[in-house]
């Protein structure tokens, strides 16, 4: 996107408040057009007052400009009251903006989008912004105001003088501008170096035990080292283009007031100006010192504005991979029946992952999904929530395309409980009621109990409304599958996905896990990504995969008579669980 695209883009977030526009612009005119009557009351007190020998003449000059001050006070008011409400509303309105298109960009842009790159533009970047699209952008405008009026107020005054002092402000407007193209890149580099810096961090301190088990600090400290160092360079290189830009603007102020006492001292000297007027001159030059000198904050600022959004415009623009048709329909009560046909997916065109998957699930249904890691599981089952679209073929639900109904009416009927289930930082009723978060706790509580949690949460400090920390870091790894097995139930939905690897948790976990998970199941068409033999042999239909094609179907008993792949996972790795519950039946009989 162009640099003046940016700008206009920026700037059209004010459009909806031009009532607080006008009102913080207008008020910056009129305070600026005030500053400009100042050296002309000191330059009518010094040719009548002092000059003149009129002292009256100096009491009402002192009077003016105290009424002035007053009134130019009102105006200062209603610029920083109204600029700095712009600023925040403009600011609240584009983190809004940009948190609304990650939440609807598909999983495929995660997959390659680091967190803290996203976390660095929603905070550093938009505050960047933030700061120049309300006060900064007004200083600006006031500035160059400013500059166009003094050089007017200063020819009426003497031409001749007029040109002679503004030789310098050609220079110094050109040095201004080469400044803010020179820094604006820079602020990109720096930015984007932020986002770096924020991924780094984020990484260690969401995997920090790992890094303690490992005793690793020392060199993730390097590597944040490494990262922070980069910044600051970058940074560095930023502070001494400033250093060697501000004397010069400095200068160009100091030189026209050089010149201004170098020809026009003798000429008031001559009578050819009064000494009012040269005063004048000299007071118009002296009150562009300060603005000018935050000229180059002002366009150092736009800079940063201008690259900070361009980061968050190119997360907004971010096409989305899931297109929602206009005409899509809204999915009601499903019967739960799913059909693949002839599907075919890749996350990049170069690497296929799925190839001629083609399989139907009657209602009620479960069908397990075995394979080595990496054939395609749970691809598979990330396409029926459409996580991911199909690069060919097409998924089904009761007959319609699942390209042709609304995203969210079809998520709505399917639960999804994982090997490491999300919780969040909330209450534990929050987080079983996150699908329905209007429930009530009657039903909060019912679903617990289905789900075999409702013994561990009663016995927390505050029950259901004890917090679980980040991540649930508080509940071990059987509570939170059980609390997300609550969540899903509590939601109904007509489809399951599940991975049932209990491999983590001990044999009475897994046992409260699994009756937990037979409830859940009940009724609904499930699949399931197997790890267990109980699974299998319980499942309607098993869908063997390798290299992301199915290579046998069947039940447990038809594929281990047929051989092949499935005999094979059979024998390394489910011949031991049926052993095992053999042996226990066994003891149980005895006992």
């Amino acid at each position: 996107m162009k640099e003046d695209a940016v700008y206009r883009r920026l700037l059209g977030y004010l459009k909806p408040y031009w009532k607080q526009l006008f009102i913080a612009y207008f008020s910056m005119l009129f305070a600026t057009l005030l500053n400009l009557f100042v050296p002309q009351i000191i330059k009518d007190a010094i040719d009548n007052g002092l000059a003149a020998g009129e002292p009256r003449a100096l009491f009402v000059a002192g009077g003016i400009i105290l009424g002035i001050a007053v009134v130019r006070g009102g105006a200062g008011f209603g610029q920083f009251y109204y600029g700095e409400w712009l600023t925040h509303r403009v600011s609240y309105d584009l983190r809004n903006h940009f948190y609304n298109s990650v939440q609807s960009l598909p999983f495929s842009f995660h997959d390659r989008t680091l967190t803290g790159d996203l976390m660095s533009r929603a905070t550093s970047d938009i505050s960047e912004t933030e700061r120049f699209v309300g006060t900064g952008l007004m200083g600006l405008i006031s500035t160059i105001l400013l500059l166009l009026g003094v050089i007017v107020a200063m020819l009426l005054e003497s031409v001749q003088l007029s040109l002679l002092g503004l030789i310098p402000v050609p220079l110094l407007i050109y040095a201004t501008i080469r400044f803010g193209n020179t820094v604006r890149p820079m602020f990109n580099l720096i930015q984007e170096q932020m986002g770096t810096l924020s991924s780094t961090m984020q990484e260690s301190m969401t995997g920090i035990n790992v890094v303690k088990a490992f005793a690793r600090e020392p060199h993730e400290l390097a590597k944040f080292d490494q990262q922070n160092n980069e910044w600051f360079d970058r940074r560095y290189g930023l502070i001494k283009v400033w250093a060697n830009n501000w004397p010069l603007f400095t200068f160009l102020v100091a030189a026209s007031i050089f010149l201004l006492l170098w020809f026009g001292g003798p000429a008031a000297l001559e009578g050819q100006i009064t000494v009012g007027s040269l005063f004048a001159l000299i007071s118009y030059v002296l009150m562009l010192g300060g603005p000018v000198q935050r000229l180059g904050f002002l366009v150092n600022l736009a800079a940063t504005a201008g690259a900070s959004a361009q980061r968050v415009f190119d997360i907004i623009d971010t096409p989305s991979e899931i297109e929602e048709r206009e005409d899509a329909v809204s999915l009601h009560r499903l019967d739960g029946a799913v059909t693949f046909e002839n599907v075919h997916f890749a996350y990049r065109e170069d690497r296929p992952i799925l190839a001629e998957i083609s399989f139907h699930a009657e209602p009620g249904q479960t069908i397990a999904l075995i394979g080595p890691t990496g054939s395609g599981k749970s691809s598979v089952t990330n396409l029926i929530p459409r996580f991911y679209d199909p690069t060919e073929g097409r998924i089904l639900v009761d007959g319609v395309d699942v390209r042709d109904v609304q995203v969210q009416s079809l998520r709505r009927q399917i639960g999804i409980v994982l090997q490491d289930p999300f919780l969040f930082s909330q209450t534990v009723g929050e987080n079983i009621a996150y699908g329905r978060p209007h429930a009530s706790m009657d039903e909060i509580i019912a679903a617990a109990k289905a789900a075999r949690a409702h013994g561990f949460v009663s016995e927390m400090p505050d029950g259901y409304d004890t917090r679980v920390g980040e991540r649930g870091v508080t509940l071990s790894g059987g509570q939170k599958q059980r609390v997300a097995i609550a969540r899903a139930l509590l939601t109904d939905p007509r489809i399951l996905i599940l991975d049932d690897s209990t491999s983590s948790v001990d044999t009475e976990t897994e046992h409260l896990i699994q009756e937990a998970l037979a409830v859940l199941m009940e009724g609904r068409t499930t699949f399931v990504i197997a790890q267990r033999l109980l699974t299998l042999k319980n499942a309607d239909q098993i869908l063997v995969l390798d290299n992301g094609r199915i290579v046998q179907r069947g039940t447990h008993q038809q594929l281990l008579a047929e051989g092949g792949l499935y005999r094979e996972i059979y024998d390394l790795q489910l011949k031991d669980q049926e052993a095992f519950v053999a042996l226990e039946a066994e003891m149980e009989g005895k006992a």
